[in-house]
């Protein structure tokens, strides 16, 4: 039989967690010596020590993990409560990773107040372009949430061009409205495309608004007008659009301070997107009028 201390050393466990299975009858010695008062153990009692520990790190409460040992769980039920653990832990890991990121660009655009330059924005206007795009939901406007929408789109959507061999005519375009009484947001992915409208196609009579002209073509894929814009107030961001707020708020500031108000949905026009985000230059595109 082993001492308490041996015990705990071939279980890696403290003594006082020992100590404390015993007080509360988790897990008992297997003998008292009469005479010392020594708690002593077998080894055969490790089995038990493991998974309480196991269960215990599974998230369960002692006392949870006293009822599930009084059900003598076996092994393979142990090894599916810890399969759901880790798919429970991989999810609340990159949940508190994306939050972190989230207050990471929020701290950067609260630093960089006052200090971007404002200069180079330029109002333009923007021709009516003819694209293919797809749509999807994001359940916010912050980047993090809108990130990994219009990329998984934008994968999507290449593949469905490549099938039905269409070549993209321009950079690619993202555009976002709000959706489900302003509670999540409508994404939009996009390729400028020569194809031909249907002949029943319509056009929008708001130029903010895109006039979609045909629906279930291209493997569900819509051709679909953005129409001109008069006058979009148009900044350069580089790198990753995970970072682009310093950035917007600098359009907002100057859009503002020129007397100016924004006119409808905003385009993100990729420049460049190579492999590397940090080498991303996103164009984004503000219609604006005259207050």
């Amino acid at each position: 039989m082993m001492t308490i201390g041996d015990f705990a050393r071939h279980g890696r466990v403290s003594v006082r967690m020992l100590r404390h299975y015993d007080r509360i009858g988790l897990l008992r010695p297997a003998r008292i010596d009469a005479a010392t008062g020594y708690r002593l153990y077998t080894a055969a009692q490790l089995a038990r020590l493991h998974r309480i520990v196991a269960l215990k790190e599974l998230g369960f409460g002692l006392a949870q993990v006293q009822d599930i040992l009084d059900e003598q769980v076996s092994a393979e039920q142990l090894r599916g409560m810890l399969r759901l653990r880790q798919a429970e832990l991989r999810v609340r890991i990159a949940a508190d990773t994306a939050r972190l990121a989230q207050v990471r660009a929020r701290l950067q655009t609260i630093e960089s107040e006052g200090t971007m330059p404002t200069t180079d924005v330029t109002i333009k206007d923007l021709p009516a372009v003819r694209v293919a795009e797809l749509a999807g939901t994001a359940r916010a406007m912050d980047p993090l949430s809108i990130g990994p929408v219009v990329r998984a789109l934008f994968d999507q959507l290449a593949t469905a061009l490549t099938a039905a061999a269409v070549t993209p005519a321009g950079p690619a375009i993202a555009y976002y409205r709000e959706a489900g009484g302003h509670e999540t947001v409508a994404v939009h992915a996009a390729f400028p495309v020569n194809v031909p409208l249907p002949a029943d196609g319509a056009s929008s009579a708001d130029a903010t608004v895109p006039a979609v002209t045909t629906a279930a073509a291209l493997a569900g894929v819509r051709i679909v007008d953005l129409p001109a814009v008069p006058a979009a107030a148009a900044i350069v961001h580089e790198g990753s659009m995970d970072d682009c707020m310093p950035t917007y708020q600098a359009l907002a500031r100057w859009i503002e301070q020129a007397g100016y108000r924004d006119a409808g949905p905003g385009r993100e026009i990729s420049l460049a997107c190579p492999a590397d985000p940090a080498g991303w230059i996103t164009e984004i595109q503000q219609p604006v009028t005259r207050r």
